[in-house]
């Protein structure tokens, strides 16, 4: 078995104070994908810098307090990569990539986007460079036999079954159908991956992975499921459990998202 688990952290420093290295203990997963990690490696304290029992990557970005991503892996990859090849996205701590036996794994924080402002024109261009990418990356590890799953806070809910109040946010960022239409081309054989979650619940609404604090979101399951691990067709094919977990009460949440975790059977390693 192989266990992989993605979660926006909202803030790595602040989350390590409220649960997360808690968390961090006991999780089984032998791979963890932070975004929002909002601190550069410097500003951690060393048992969250350097996790005993795990090798541990960060790509900050150069905005100081913004985004960033980590990746933590129990076995030390072959090799990691920042970025994904397009300038204006190398060092805004949104995208990094680790090889392990038989696998690329990255952890993606995607722009959140807002209607009408220069933060939904940056999606856009972030979107437009990435969905390339995802399909060489593909290609290249079919080539070599390898894997992909790219796991993060994608900030889009893919259909209305992702979304409590999907009526509402129809002309919101993170549901509005060109975001909607992107993802779908992930999901079909132009990109060639597979929601792992969305293929084990089918049915499901939800499971929701992120809540605003505002109000009573988490206590009334008003969320998202925008949380996602896509996986190249070999390895969504084997994937036998995907869940998210949610905290049982608000106050012992440490981040406004919950992690997402896959287990994966018949890996190397």
């Amino acid at each position: 078995m192989h266990t992989v688990t993605t979660v926006n952290v909202n803030g790595l420093r602040a989350a390590a104070t409220k649960g997360y290295r808690e968390w961090l203990a006991a999780t089984e997963a032998d791979v963890v994908c932070l975004q929002e990690v909002r601190a550069e490696e410097k500003q951690l304290p060393q048992e969250v810098r350097e996790p005993a029992g795990w090798h541990a990557y960060w790509a900050p970005a150069a905005a100081k307090g913004r985004a960033g991503v980590a990746l933590l892996t129990r076995r030390e990859p072959d090799a990691v990569r920042t970025g994904f090849g397009v300038a204006e996205f190398q060092d805004s701590g949104r995208y990094l990539e680790a090889d392990l036996p038989g696998l690329t794994v990255a952890s993606l924080y995607l722009p959140s986007g807002e209607v009408g402002t220069e933060r939904q024109a940056e999606k856009e261009r972030f979107m437009a460079a990435f969905l390339p990418y995802l399909v060489g990356l593909r290609e290249r590890a079919a080539a070599q036999g390898r894997e992909v799953l790219v796991c993060g806070d994608w900030n889009i809910a893919h259909q209305e079954a992702d979304l409590k109040n999907w009526r509402a946010n129809r002309k919101n960022s993170g549901f509005l159908p060109e975001e909607r239409a992107w993802l779908t081309r992930v999901f079909a054989a132009e990109g060639g991956y597979t929601d792992v979650v969305r293929a084990l619940h089918p049915e499901q609404e939800g499971p929701y992975s992120w809540w605003s604090y505002r109000g009573r979101a988490f206590d009334n399951d008003a969320g998202w499921r925008i949380d996602l691990l896509a996986a190249t067709g070999g390895l969504a094919g084997r994937c036998v459990k995907a869940y998210v977990e949610r905290a049982a009460t608000h106050g012992e949440r440490w981040s406004d998202h919950a992690p997402v975790t896959a287990v994966f059977e018949g890996l190397p390693g």
